[in-house]
């Protein structure tokens, strides 16, 4: 589990590809190594990976097929910085919403409206995720915990405080940018149990 608090965001320094799949490193910070262990988990852009070697402060993830069509990692070149968030413990505190890691689609970014301490972003969704998208609900874009600002038919923005813009990759994301979507789980299930009670009656 996640709680959408990116801890910072990390270079990829090496990408290995081979067919329908990839493996690429990561250069943590030495605070984000201390406990880090092979086979745990760690969210790039809010996608769940697997930590498969430690070399250092050089860490190493496994990228399959799925992944690499659903996420914006496959779009990723060496040099390029991702979100990183270790995974939850039992006891931390949950400064955002839980997530799991568990990317839907992407969205596109279409606006990138800037003015004083603020940054508000408008992206488009697919339709099988506009659903689950309301004003003041939550949302995961790349790996951050957000609050939905105003929602249009299939297009919603989010406004960004300086921390989160400093923190995070959303302070160089530009328009037409794909960004990783996970959708709030208690307002997908909620919208999925509403609509079988709903058929089930029909």
């Amino acid at each position: 589990m996640f709680t959408g608090i990116v801890q910072g965001t990390a270079k990829v320094t090496e990408i290995i590809e081979k067919e329908k799949f990839r493996s690429h490193a990561i250069e943590f910070e030495a605070g984000m190594l201390e406990g880090l262990q092979t086979g745990a988990s760690v969210a790039h852009n809010g996608c769940c990976l697997t930590v498969t070697r430690i070399d250092g402060n050089t860490v190493w993830f496994d990228l399959m097929q799925a992944t690499l069509a659903l996420t914006n990692l496959g779009e990723i070149s060496v040099g390029d910085a991702v979100n990183l968030e270790r995974a939850a413990r039992f006891g931390d505190e949950i400064g955002g919403h839980s997530m799991s890691g568990h990317i839907m689609d992407t969205a596109e970014i279409l606006d990138v409206i800037d003015s004083e301490n603020n940054r508000q972003v408008w992206f488009e969704l697919p339709e099988s995720l506009t659903k689950y998208v309301f004003n003041k609900g939550y949302i995961g874009i790349d790996g951050i915990s957000l609050t939905i600002g105003d929602v249009r038919e299939n297009r919603f923005c989010v406004n960004l405080i300086p921390e989160t813009l400093q923190r995070t990759n959303m302070g160089w994301r530009k328009i037409s940018d794909r960004v990783n979507i996970e959708v709030d789980p208690q307002t997908q299930a909620i919208v999925d149990t509403v609509e079988r009670v709903l058929a089930s009656r029909s």
